[in-house]
Parts: structure tokens; C-alpha cells; sequence
């Protein structure tokens, strides 16, 4: 199991450790757009980078807010 701090943080480990080794055709369509989207910043949602990460794997994100009154 990997942990990272952000969403965009383990998108960006997928992109590099992952899509590389993806055969051709799996490379195709939604995977080859949102690597592109994601790595030549052209805007990638939450919502699309949970669904391509969940597609090879088990992903849990949580949001953790603490709030310390004064």
C-alpha cells in the first residue's frame, strides 16, 4: 500500500509508475487523455483522477480539516 498526501500527489505517481508500463492498448482513450490533461496542466477534476487510480487499484481519499478555536 502507497500513502500520499494528496490526491494529486498519487496521480502524479500513477502517471509515472504506472501508465509507462500499460500495454498499447490499454494506453488508449481515457488513460492516454487524463495523462496528458494531468501532465501538460491542462485541468484533470478530483472526480477523474479517483476514477482512473480506482481502475488499478483500492482508493480511499479522506479530507482531514481541524479547526482550534482562539
Amino acid at each position: 500500500m502507497k500513502k500520499f498526501a494528496s490526491l494529486s500527489e498519487a496521480f502524479d505517481w500513477w502517471c509515472k509508475s504506472v501508465y509507462p508500463s500499460l500495454p498499447p492498448d490499454v494506453k488508449k482513450g481515457k488513460y492516454t487523455s487524463a495523462w496528458k490533461d494531468f501532465t501538460y496542466k491542462q485541468g484533470i477534476s478530483d472526480k477523474r483522477m479517483t476514477e482512473v487510480l480506482s481502475k488499478f487499484g483500492d482508493v480511499n481519499v479522506q479530507t482531514v480539516v481541524t479547526f482550534k478555536p482562539k
